[in-house]
């Protein structure tokens, strides 16, 4: 990571936590404190399930910790394209689910008073093709329809919400949000230990096998012994279970942030509060935080960022979109490795028995992972594959998974090159080109 997250500037500081040393039992074993490991432990230590969390580095230290702090709600896919991947009740059921994680998140969020300036005031999934738009209309069909508080935005209501004119129109869902993540992080670590959970820090997992009917995981100063374990370590997952390592392709996001906008600035950006996210194939993404910064994250490289000028397209990106906040100070550049899977969907596997493993948030790891980790904890202690919104799915190496480098490089080139096309169709056919 070429330098600290914003949200280290506002986050209380973490709890006191120490590494592992010697051996320990548990009942449940949770490798990798992100959001997803600590909410998991926390469900399971609110049901009185003993639980220990080992985290290779800090609380926070990876993606959970450095992400844009977007609470969005939903799935990639919609329930026809689902019912094909899961068949109809399961895809019903994951589209529903997905589409309350929000909701989910901030009454968690509420319920355990989690200090992480929290703010749910809606999400926007802005357009700037035909075909965006078309899919706006879609998706606020299927919310209402389900009942979901979601609204169209033509252009004048985006231009309203978000002060930017590059895009044609949206949607918005008025339960998405946003949050600190660190803040995030590091309270759910504070509400897992009060709960009785034991949180260890720079304890990496460096082995992992089978012990009698449980698994032993060893560390460098000790080892954990556990009839379960939950793998949560996402695109940090390394060697520890290789099959899994090699089902997902890891990759770096990046993101800026400027120097707090001048008040006559600042009310004209964002004034509806929400975030943003965008259609493109190359995503695009941006809020202000509680000290009134513009935060703006997309595509990142396969490896980490070393030098300023390869934050050169989120800066691009932030005087396309507000051209009026002329020279503005970028303050702080930073990047979080993230997992992309194939199917672009997030995934449940029992790697074998007592060894669940969770991957692939897709951008909505935040309302994702909170919600997603009291269905998990549920599981594990007993409720099994049911308790799940999603199905088990056994895990899908990728072909030739060490050239994942070329991989990532020849999808992103091609995934511009659709998002050029995208727009020229939209200029063709008597659409406004976005200038971003």
């Amino acid at each position: 990571m070429l330098g600290a997250p914003v949200w280290l500037a506002t986050a209380p500081p973490p709890p006191a936590t120490r590494p592992v040393a010697g051996p320990a039992e548990t009942r449940v074993a949770v490798i990798g404190a992100g959001i997803l490991g600590l909410s998991t432990a926390l469900a399971l230590a609110r049901n009185g399930v003993e639980t220990v969390v080992l985290e290779a580095a800090g609380i926070g230290a990876g993606a959970s910790g450095a992400s844009g702090g977007q609470v969005i709600p939903g799935l990639r896919f919609d329930p026809g394209e689902l019912k094909r991947v899961w068949g109809a009740a399961a895809g019903q059921r994951a589209w529903r689910f997905g589409m309350e994680t929000a909701d989910a998140a901030f009454a968690l969020i509420r319920r355990e008073g989690l200090d992480c300036h929290a703010e749910q005031r809606g999400w926007i999934q802005a357009s700037d093709t035909d075909h965006g738009l078309a899919e706006a209309r879609r998706r606020v069909d299927l919310c209402r329809q389900a009942g979901q508080d979601a609204a169209l935005l033509d252009r004048d209501a985006i231009v309203a919400a978000t002060g930017s004119t590059a895009y044609r129109g949206g949607w918005l869902h008025r339960s998405g949000g946003t949050v600190n993540p660190l803040a995030l992080v590091r309270a759910l670590a504070r509400a897992a230990l009060a709960a009785g959970a034991r949180v260890h820090t720079d304890s990496p997992a460096i082995a992992l096998r089978r012990d009698g009917s449980g698994w032993a995981i060893a560390t460098p100063a000790g080892h954990v012994t556990a009839p379960s374990v939950l793998v949560a370590t996402n695109a940090l997952t390394g060697g520890l279970w290789p099959p899994l390592a090699r089902a997902i392709l890891p990759v770096w996001s990046f993101q800026v942030a400027t120097s707090p906008l001048p008040e006559p600035v600042r009310a004209r950006v964002l004034t509806s509060g929400a975030c943003v996210s965008d259609t493109r194939r190359v995503l695009r993404y941006f809020r202000l935080d509680p000290a009134g910064r513009l935060v703006v994250g997309g595509k990142g490289t396969a490896a980490a960022p070393r030098r300023p000028a390869q934050f050169a397209l989120q800066e691009r990106t932030l005087q396309r979109l507000f051209p009026f906040l002329g020279g503005l100070a970028v303050t702080h550049r930073w990047g979080g490795q993230v997992a992309i899977v194939p199917g672009r969907l997030p995934s449940a596997h029992l790697l074998a028995p007592g060894l669940w493993a969770a991957i692939g948030c897709n951008g909505k790891g935040v309302a994702w992972c909170l919600a997603f980790g009291s269905r998990l904890a549920e599981a594990i202690a007993g409720g099994g594959p049911g308790a799940l919104p999603i199905p088990l799915t056994p895990v899908a190496p990728i072909p030739f998974h060490r050239l994942r480098r070329l991989y990532v490089a020849a999808a992103a080139a091609w995934l511009r090159t659709r998002d050029r096309l995208d727009g020229a169709g939209a200029a063709g056919h008597g659409g406004r080109r976005a200038k971003a």
